[in-house]
C-alpha cells in the first residue's frame, strides 16, 4: 500500500470532490481518480460513493480515512523528529566534567546549552582527565572536559580557558602572611597532591612550574581538590589548586596565595572524537563563543 494514496484519500475526504482535492494536491483530476481506484482495488472495497454533486465516504471509506489520518500524523511526527535529529535539535550528549573543574565555566556552558537546546538530553558524569580520555576512547562519552597537556592524536582537544594556580596554605602557616610566595619558599615544604595517574600532563606541568628542576616533597595524596584543601586545613602541607576551584570551595582554615611571576597556570580543554554529531557541533559552537577564544 502506497502512503501517497492514503494521503490522497484524506485530501479527497476533506475537500468533498475530486476536482477540489486534485487542485489542493497540485495534480490532475484524472490522476487522482485513478489513484483512488487503485487503492480501492488493493483493499478490495469501495471507499467513496461517486455522485454528480461530489463524493461521500462509504462505511469502509470512513474507517480507511480515520486510519489514514493516524498514519499521516505519525509519519509527519517521524519526519519532524528525523529532521530535528539531523540538524541537532534533538538527541543525546554524554559529557564528563573534570574533577578539578566540576563547576564554574564548565557548569555555565552546560546550563547555557540546556537553555539553547532543550531538545537535547545531557547525560553528565565527573571524572579525572585520565578516566575521561579512556571513556572517550571506549565510546562511553561524546565529549569531556580535561586538563592538558595530553598525548591524544586520535582525539581533538580544544583549549577553553587558562587558569592561574594558587597555593593553598594552612591559616597558621608561615606563608599565610606572605603577600606573594617565591619558588624557593616552597622547596622544602610538605605538599599535598592528588595521584599523578589521574592527570599526568597536568601534574607534570604543575611540578615543572612550581618546583622547576626538583620535585615536591609529597607527604599525602588525596582523591580530589576538596579533600586536598581539607588536608591543608588540617596542617598536612601546602597544595597548588586552580584558582576558580580553590575560591569556589572556600575551605575554612586555608589561605590562598599567589606565586611570584611567572605565575603558574593550567589549561581547561574539551576533548572529543573527530567524527562529531550535529548535537555535539552545537556544543562546540557554544564553547567557541567563550570570551578569549
Amino acid at each position: 500500500m502506497e502512503v501517497r494514496r492514503l494521503r490522497y484519500l484524506v485530501h479527497l475526504a476533506e475537500h468533498g470532490s475530486f476536482t477540489r482535492a486534485a487542485a489542493s494536491l497540485h495534480i490532475a483530476q484524472p490522476a487522482l481518480s485513478q489513484q483512488i481506484r487503485l487503492l480501492e482495488r488493493e483493499l478490495g472495497a469501495e471507499l467513496v460513493d461517486r455522485r454528480p454533486s461530489g463524493i461521500a465516504l462509504t462505511p469502509v471509506g470512513e474507517v480507511a480515512v480515520a486510519e489514514a489520518r493516524q498514519v499521516m500524523d505519525r509519519l509527519d511526527r517521524a519526519e519532524r523528529a528525523i529532521r530535528n535529529a539531523v540538524t541537532g535539535q534533538v538527541g543525546r550528549l554524554r559529557i564528563a566534567y573534570t574533577r578539578s573543574a566540576p563547576g564554574g565555566v564548565t557548569a555555565e556552558l552546560v546550563d547555557r546549552f540546556r537553555e539553547l537546546h532543550p531538545g537535547i538530553e545531557l547525560a553528565l558524569t565527573t571524572g579525572w582527565t585520565a578516566r575521561n580520555i579512556a571513556d572517550l576512547r571506549n565510546g562511553s562519552l561524546d565529549a569531556a572536559f580535561v586538563r592538558p597537556p595530553l598525548d591524544v592524536p586520535d582525539l581533538r582537544c580544544d583549549t577553553l580557558t587558562t587558569e592561574e594556580l594558587l597555593l593553598a596554605v594552612p591559616a597558621e602557616h608561615e606563608l599565610a602572611s606572605v603577600r606573594t610566595v617565591r619558588r624557593e619558599q616552597v622547596e622544602d615544604q610538605p605538599v599535598v597532591l592528588w595521584p599523578r595517574e589521574n592527570a599526568p600532563g597536568m601534574y607534570d606541568r604543575i611540578v615543572n612550574q612550581i618546583w622547576p628542576g626538583s620535585s615536591p616533597r609529597v607527604v599525602r595524596e588525596e582523591p580530589d581538590d576538596e579533600q586536598l584543601l581539607r588536608a591543608v586545613a588540617d596542617n598536612a602541607g601546602i597544595a597548588p589548586v586552580p584558582a576558580p576551584r580553590a575560591r569556589s570551595l572556600r575551605t575554612r582554615g586555608v589561605r590562598l596565595k599567589h606565586l611570584a611571576a611567572p605565575r603558574p597556570t593550567v589549561d581547561l580543554a574539551l576533548a572529543y572524537h573527530p567524527e562529531t554529531s550535529p548535537a555535539l557541533n552545537h556544543f562546540l559552537d557554544l564553547c567557541g563563543q567563550m570570551p578569549g577564544r
